[in-house]
């Protein structure tokens, strides 16, 4: 239910300019950072106090990205590295929020199983990097797959701690009320998680890309990952520069979304 203005008190519209004048302070003072730290990168490469070869300058990843655009190669390789991340990203938040589900409804299962998920996680997953591309053939399959390694245990773990930590007292008074597993599942423990499941994605979001770009560093044709191995190998940096700049703004959407989505979710339970 929407209120005016008129409903509220002296003191809070006073709290709401307040907390809107902060907002407003935080964003430009975010935009202002980004721009300082830009124009201070192309002073110093234009003075030659860094090497511009060595590090760029947003000047010359503007020019790359003009190049990347006229020659149609700059939204195919982002295009392509999307694509792999989010679909690593979902199979992944699928895969291990079921798996969690499982060893949540089972005690047993979830003991026997623990100790191997708490190697798995620690185990460095680059070292499996050519065990998979063997596995499961060379280019998109085994980046997604990389990428899905690489995020499923985090999932698991994430949301197994969020089953398991669902208010006990809830859970007896609803067994005393008739309810079996499968309601208490899906009318308290579900959506008692959702907000670590929130959580958990915005982790995967990253943990994606990680995987996604280090599944094209061992075996891709194209991606701004394939990109970047390209660039150092030809010593073009601008071009690894650019695609290192590219990757950050496609994960910062990527996070904006997952973030839209956690406002829209404390809005409506609000």
């Amino acid at each position: 239910m929407k209120h005016s203005k008129e409903n509220y008190s002296k003191e809070h519209l006073q709290y709401l300019k307040k907390r809107k004048n902060s907002k407003i302070v935080v964003l430009s003072s975010q935009i202002g950072l980004l721009i300082l730290f830009l124009a201070l990168w192309e002073l110093l490469a234009r003075t030659g106090l860094i090497n511009s070869f060595i590090t760029s300058s947003p000047s010359k990843i503007v020019n790359t990205i003009g190049e990347l655009f006229a020659s149609g190669e700059l939204f195919m390789h982002m295009g392509v590295t999307l694509l792999e991340t989010l679909a690593g990203f979902f199979i992944a938040s699928f895969l291990g929020t079921l798996i969690a589900i499982l060893l949540w409804w089972s005690e047993t299962v979830r003991k026997i199983l623990e100790p191997y998920i708490v190697i798995l996680n620690s185990l460095p997953k680059i070292a499996l990097g050519p065990l998979i591309i063997i596995w499961v053939g060379s280019g998109t399959s085994a980046i997604i797959a990389i990428c899905v390694l690489i995020c499923i245990i985090i999932t698991i773990i994430t949301m197994l701690n969020a089953f398991l930590s669902c208010d006990e007292d809830k859970i007896l008074l609803m067994k005393s009320m008739g309810a079996n597993k499968f309601k208490i599942l899906f009318k308290l423990v579900l959506p008692y998680s959702i907000p670590n499941f929130i959580s958990m994605l915005k982790i995967n979001v990253g943990m994606s890309w990680v995987g996604s770009i280090m599944g094209e560093y061992l075996s891709s044709s194209a991606g701004l990952g394939y990109l970047i191995v390209y660039g150092s190998q030809v010593f073009r940096l601008d071009l690894v520069m650019t695609s290192t700049v590219l990757l950050c703004i496609l994960a910062g959407l990527m996070y904006f979304a997952v973030a839209l989505l956690e406002k829209y979710y404390i809005k409506k339970h609000r």
